[in-house]
C-alpha cells in the first residue's frame, strides 16, 4: 500500500557533517572533499536507481558535476557551525514503477524547489526491506543560499519557515495523488497525522537501513527501543481490535491486496511472532471483505466499513436522485438571466445547459468542468433564482481557500466542510427541506466524507448539487465518490474556457487542467507575458516597478500580486506600501498590537 512519508532536516557543519561525504552517499558516488582533503567513495552502495542535479535559471553549469557544486558550497560556508544544506526525503509509491516513480519525484523537485531557486541533487533509492518489498524514496539536498551566474549569494531565510515545510508535506500528498489517479492506481497518501485521520494506532520514529543495522548488531538506542515498543504496542491493539488495521488501509485506499496488508501489519508489529498472529487475526476477521481477482489476476479486499459506506452513499444518491420536490420555476430562471445579462454576464450554451440542470427538480446534480469554464459564474445566477424561488443555499468545500473562491465567485455563502459538520454535531446550522447545498471541488473529497454529508441532506430532504473536475483535483482520503456519482446518476459538463478572452488564453487553460504545463507555459512566454529575472530580489523589484506603473497609468482598474510564502508576501507588500506611502497615497501609520 502507498505510505506517506516526507520529512526535512538540515546538513550542518555544527552536527559533524559534510555536505560533499552527504552526496556521495546519497548518491552511491566517490567524491573528493577538499576542505577536508579526503575521498568520500561509497561507490559500492547499491539500489540508487536515478541521480542528477537540477539547477535553476542562472545557476552555474558547472555545477551539474555534484563533486564541484558541494565543494563550492562548503568553501562558501566559513562559520565552523555552519548549515550546509538541506535534505528532503520521500516515500515513492512503490505500485509504481521505476520509470513513473523517477518521473514523479523529478517533477515535485523542479517544481517546488528548483523553480524556487534552489540547487536540488535529487537521488532515487529503490532499496528493498525486510519483507522482501521494495521501499522506493528519493533523498533530495538543496541549496540554502540564492544563486546567481557567478556562484552564491546571501542565504535565503524563507526557506527556513515553517509554512513552507507544511506547505510541501501537504502539496507532496496532492502530487502523489494526482498521478496516481493518472496512472488508474487505487491508492492514496494522506499527509495528516494518524490522529488526525481518526486511526487509534501511535505514529512510529522511522528506522533508516543504518540504524536497522544498527539494531541487528545488538547496538540499540533509546530511539529504536521507543521504536519497537510503539510497533508491539500498535500491534496488540491491532490483535484486540483487527478492525483498527482494516480501517486504517481503507483510509488511504478503497482495496488492498494481500501484500498491502502484509505491508501494514509489518509496519505496527514487532518480530516474526506478533507479525504472524496480527496477520493471522486480521485475515481471519469477519470485517475483511474478499472482492475476487483484480485485472492482474491479484486478489483483492476491502473492509465491510468500506463496503457498507459506498453501499449507504450509494442509497442515499438514488433517494436523492428519485426525489422532485427543488425546482424552480421557470419566471424565476428567467429573470435570474436578465438580471445578469444587465449586469454584462451572458451564459454560453453550455453554461445554461448546466444551470438547467442543477435548478431542476432532482435532488441532486453534478456539474464537470475545467478551471475558468465559468462554473461559479453560472452557480451565481443559479442562487439568484434558488433565492427567488424560496430556497436557502449554503456552499461547502474540503478546503477553506475553496470556500472563499466559492464565495466570492458565487455569492453563495460558504464554508468548509468539517466546520458544518462540527456545527451539525451540537445541532446547529442543520439542513431543511428547502436547502440546497452546494459541494464545491467534490472531486478531493473522500467516500466517508461525503457518505456523511450526502446522507445528511437526504435524511433532511435537501438538495445537493456536486460541482468540481474528477481529473483536476484528487481525494485525500479513500475512494473517487465524486467520480463514481457523476457516472451513475449523470452530469453536466461544460469545457468551453471562459475566464480568458483569446483562444490561445483558452488553450492554455486547458493544457493546465489537464496536466500539460510545459505546453501552457510557452505559450505565455510566446506572447511576452512571462518576464524573467536572474535574481529573487531584481523579480521582487521588477515586478513592484510594473505593479506601480500599471497602477498609475489605470488608477481604475484593479491588480492582484501572487507569491508563494508569507515572508515573500509581507517583502512585496511592504515594497508597494512604500511606492504609494512615496505618492502621497497612504496617510500616517497606526501600528496595532494583536495576540500574535
Amino acid at each position: 500500500m502507498a505510505i506517506y512519508h516526507f520529512s526535512a532536516k538540515v546538513v550542518s557543519r555544527g552536527g559533524g557533517s559534510s555536505a560533499v561525504a552527504a552526496a556521495a552517499y546519497r548518491s552511491a558516488d566517490r567524491l573528493y572533499d577538499a576542505r577536508l582533503d579526503r575521498h568520500h567513495d561509497f561507490s559500492n552502495k547499491t539500489g540508487v536507481v536515478h541521480s542528477e542535479v537540477m539547477l535553476p535559471e542562472g545557476a552555474p553549469e558547472e555545477w551539474r558535476d555534484r563533486g564541484k557544486l558541494w565543494n563550492d558550497v562548503e568553501a562558501v560556508e566559513v562559520r565552523k557551525d555552519a548549515q550546509l544544506a538541506r535534505e528532503i526525503e520521500f516515500a515513492i509509491p512503490r505500485e509504481m514503477s521505476q520509470a513513473d516513480g523517477i518521473q514523479l519525484a523529478r517533477d515535485f523537485v523542479q517544481k517546488e524547489f528548483v523553480d524556487r531557486g534552489m540547487v536540488a541533487d535529487l537521488n532515487v533509492h529503490w532499496d528493498v526491506g525486510p519483507d522482501g518489498l521494495a521501499k522506493p524514496h528519493a533523498h533530495v539536498m538543496l541549496s540554502m543560499r540564492e544563486v546567481g551566474e557567478n556562484g552564491f549569494g546571501p542565504k535565503v531565510r524563507e526557506w527556513n519557515k515553517t509554512e513552507l515545510l507544511n506547505h510541501w508535506r501537504e502539496a507532496w500528498a496532492e502530487h502523489v495523488n494526482g498521478r496516481l489517479a493518472q496512472l488508474d492506481i487505487d491508492a492514496r497518501i494522506d499527509h495528516r497525522s494518524l490522529e488526525a485521520q481518526g486511526i487509534d494506532l501511535e505514529p512510529q520514529n522511522k528506522i533508516g537501513p543504518a540504524a536497522a543495522r544498527m539494531a541487528q548488531e545488538g547496538l540499540v538506542r533509546e530511539r529504536l527501543e521507543e521504536h519497537f515498543a510503539i510497533a508491539r504496542s500498535n500491534g496488540e491493539k491491532i490483535l484486540e481490535n483487527p478492525g483498527i488495521a482494516l480501517d486504517a488501509i481503507t483510509h488511504q485506499q478503497a482495496t488492498f491486496t494481500s501484500r498491502d496488508l502484509a505491508t501494514f501489519v509489518h509496519r505496527h508489529s514487532e518480530g516474526k511472532d506478533q507479525f504472524d498472529a496480527v496477520l493471522s487475526a486480521v485475515r481471519g476477521s469477519p470485517d475483511l471483505v474478499r472482492l475476487g481477482p483484480d485485472g492482474r489476476g491479484e486478489e483483492r479486499f476491502t473492509s465491510r466499513a468500506m463496503l457498507e459506506t459506498e453501499q449507504r452513499l450509494e442509497v442515499a444518491t438514488a433517494r436523492l436522485d428519485a426525489e422532485r420536490h427543488h425546482g424552480v420555476p421557470a419566471r424565476h430562471l428567467a429573470a435570474a438571466l436578465d438580471r445578469a445579462e444587465a449586469r454584462g454576464l451572458v451564459l454560453s450554451v453550455e453554461q445554461r445547459h448546466a444551470l438547467e440542470h442543477v435548478t431542476g427538480d432532482s435532488g441532486i446534480a453534478s456539474v464537470i468542468g475545467y478551471a475558468g469554464t465559468g462554473k461559479s459564474a453560472m452557480l451565481g445566477v443559479a442562487r439568484e433564482a434558488w433565492e427567488k424561488a424560496g430556497y436557502e443555499v449554503r456552499g461547502i468545500a474540503l478546503s477553506g481557500i475553496a470556500a472563499e473562491n466559492l464565495e466570492n465567485g458565487s455569492g453563495i455563502a460558504s464554508r468548509t466542510i468539517a466546520s458544518l459538520e462540527h456545527q451539525w454535531a451540537q445541532g446547529r446550522e442543520t439542513l431543511k427541506p428547502n436547502s440546497i447545498l452546494v459541494i464545491d471541488e467534490a472531486g478531493m473529497i473522500g467516500t466517508r466524507q461525503m457518505e456523511r454529508v450526502v446522507s445528511e441532506a437526504e435524511r433532511q430532504g435537501a438538495k445537493v448539487v456536486l460541482v468540481g473536475d474528477p481529473q483536476q483535483l484528487q481525494a485525500i482520503e479513500a475512494g473517487a465518490a465524486f467520480r463514481s456519482m457523476a457516472e451513475r446518476h449523470g452530469a453536466v459538463e461544460i469545457t468551453e474556457v471562459r475566464r480568458q478572452a483569446e483562444e490561445w488564453q483558452r488553450d492554455a487553460t486547458r493544457h493546465l487542467a489537464t496536466g500539460r504545463t510545459g505546453e501552457a507555459i510557452e505559450a505565455y512566454h510566446a506572447a511576452g507575458l512571462v518576464v524573467e529575472s536572474r535574481t529573487r530580489e531584481s523579480a521582487r523589484d521588477a515586478l513592484i516597478e510594473r505593479w506601480d506603473a500599471d497602477r498609475q497609468a489605470h488608477p481604475e482598474a484593479s491588480r492582484l500580486i501572487l507569491t508563494h510564502t508569507n515572508a515573500e508576501c509581507d517583502e512585496l507588500n511592504a515594497q508597494a506600501r512604500d511606492r504609494l506611502r512615496d505618492h502621497g497615497t497612504l496617510g500616517t501609520d497606526v501600528a496595532v498590537e494583536t495576540t500574535r
